[in-house]
């Protein structure tokens, strides 16, 4: 399959599931560079550090040639525009996702036309997966093995632990 140059995979990643690495895993397939970009957002209301989120995404991704994990505090299209590269990765979970990415890419293009946005689709058993649930399952003591990597798992466990 030929790749392509780069794109940039934003998110807040808080955590990283198994939805994230598939998506990840489906880019770094299409393109030779995959940035995963951690944004820190100071208006979210984030469970992990924006260290503690790159350090797990770091050791996750670790075996999936061409991708690496940075952080921005920016536009994610000035980020683009630092980093020299005008592709941006979003995931589509469902089609409740979809409006919400959609405004997202529309309004980007009107503030950077030179920035394209690719929407990728995880696989069918990852599809449902999302941060925020995953977070209100697990501060229940539910077993999320099959929503996280390992190594994330274990950091919510920790993390809720009461």
């Amino acid at each position: 399959m030929a790749t392509l140059k780069a794109a940039i995979y934003p998110g807040s990643f808080d955590p990283v599931t198994n939805g994230h690495l598939d998506v990840i895993q489906r880019a770094a397939r299409v393109f030779d560079k995959v940035v995963v970009a951690v944004a820190n957002n100071s208006t979210k209301n984030v469970l992990f550090t924006i260290g503690e989120r790159v350090e797990m995404l770091k050791k996750v991704t670790k075996g999936i040639k061409g991708v690496e994990v940075d952080t921005f505090d920016s536009l994610v299209i000035d980020y683009a525009r630092r980093k020299k590269i005008n592709v941006l990765i979003r995931g589509l979970r469902m089609t409740s996702d979809f409006d919400y990415e959609f405004q997202i890419a529309l309004t980007n293009r009107r503030l950077a036309e030179d920035v394209e946005t690719v929407f990728l689709m995880p696989s069918e058993h990852v599809s449902f997966v999302s941060s925020s649930i995953l977070k209100e399952v697990a501060s229940l003591n539910a077993d999320i093995s099959s929503f996280v990597p390992k190594v994330v798992e274990e950091q919510l466990k920790k993390r809720l632990r009461r």
